[in-house]
């Protein structure tokens, strides 16, 4: 089977069986944030940050979470223009979910245009240290894209 990407949830939800955890990436040029979330599609929490290299040693990486945790499908976050455009930055996200192809899976890229700005206004207002959410940014922007697509795929029709 050919891996679907797209950005339309309900198409993204048939390509899924009924339940089942999913990743959320958030896809930097030095790093790639990764959240999980419950099978049930409730709750997203961060899981790590990869620092990016080699493509095929980021794939790699990728992979081995794939198979740690069972991941059923994938939600690339997508870099949007304030108005709704692509940018450089856009092309290069869809590139790489396009190249994430070899880990078989069904990829929904969300607009994440707000993620970082809400996740780090979040830990200043919670007083973390510039160290902590420099670390701690990725992952933690991985889960907010994360938790919308769930979000929004739990408010689909019919089962799921």
């Amino acid at each position: 089977m050919a891996s679907l990407i797209t950005t339309d949830t309900s198409a993204y939800a048939e390509a899924l069986p009924s339940g089942g955890k999913l990743a959320g990436l958030d896809v930097g040029t030095k790093t790639v944030g990764v959240a999980i979330c419950d099978a049930e599609w409730r709750f997203a929490g961060p899981l790590e940050t990869i620092r990016r290299t080699k493509f095929t040693q980021d794939l790699a990486g990728l992979r081995t979470i794939v198979e740690r945790e069972h991941l059923l499908g994938l939600v690339v976050g997508l870099p949007l223009n304030m108005d709704g455009s692509d940018s450089p930055r856009t092309q290069s996200v869809r590139a790489f979910a396009r190249n994430l192809a070899p880990l078989d899976l069904p990829i929904l890229l969300w607009d994440e245009r707000w993620s970082t700005q809400a996740v780090q206004r979040a830990m200043i207002d919670a007083d973390v240290s510039r160290a902590k959410r420099a670390e701690r940014v990725d992952a933690l922007a991985a889960a907010h894209i994360l938790q919308g697509a769930i979000d929004a795929l739990a408010n689909l029709p019919g089962p799921q």
